[in-house]
């Protein structure tokens, strides 16, 4: 029997796994949560599946994601970073990283983890729309203008609304899933 999914990630076998996998399943820890961050705000401008094919480059780039050493990046860094083909090596989005691991953990601070303060935009529990259609699925709601524009009055950087999107579904806020698909 086929499994049937989302039309979209059907390119190939990275974006089959992704979508099965990971893509709408909701993830509450901060670790996970700041990656997706990190990857979401580097594909501003790119396609998802550019950012795929580069995921393992950046993990070993950014040390596993690790916020807290991303936090305390020094200028050499930063020129490591953009001498790195591996990766996008955007300057913008490398210092957007380095600042949003430092807001990162402001907001850790504030409310005890990151996850509590980003799923109370959705009071906790994930989102489930039931899209018949790509066409059906929104690029922004109001609720990821008001995560976005909160973010954004939190200092971050590089993390539009239709960026916060993105990474509502990777991270699972919101599945998207279409109807037919078997993750739904």
């Amino acid at each position: 029997m086929k499994i049937v999914r989302c039309g979209w990630s059907e390119k190939d076998d990275l974006y089959k796994k992704y979508h099965d996998d990971e893509w709408g399943k909701p993830v509450y820890d901060d670790e996970t949560i700041f990656e997706f961050l990190v990857l979401e705000s580097f594909q501003a401008g790119l396609s998802w599946y550019t950012i795929l094919k580069k995921r393992e480059n950046f993990k070993k780039a950014f040390e596993d994601f690790n916020y807290k050493k991303i936090a305390n990046y020094s200028e050499d860094k930063v020129e490591e970073l953009m001498n790195n083909a591996g990766i996008i090596r955007n300057r913008l989005k490398i210092l957007a990283t380095i600042n949003n691991a430092q807001r990162f953990q402001e907001v850790q601070k504030e409310f005890g983890n990151f996850s509590k303060y980003i799923w109370n935009f959705v009071d906790g529990k994930p989102i489930i729309n039931h899209p018949k259609t790509l066409q059906e699925v929104p690029a922004t709601t109001v609720i990821s203008d008001d995560l976005s524009k909160d973010l954004k009055k939190r200092r971050f950087k590089f993390l539009g609304s239709t960026v916060i999107y993105a990474h509502m579904q990777a991270t699972g806020m919101v599945n998207d899933h279409l109807v037919y698909c078997h993750c739904k």
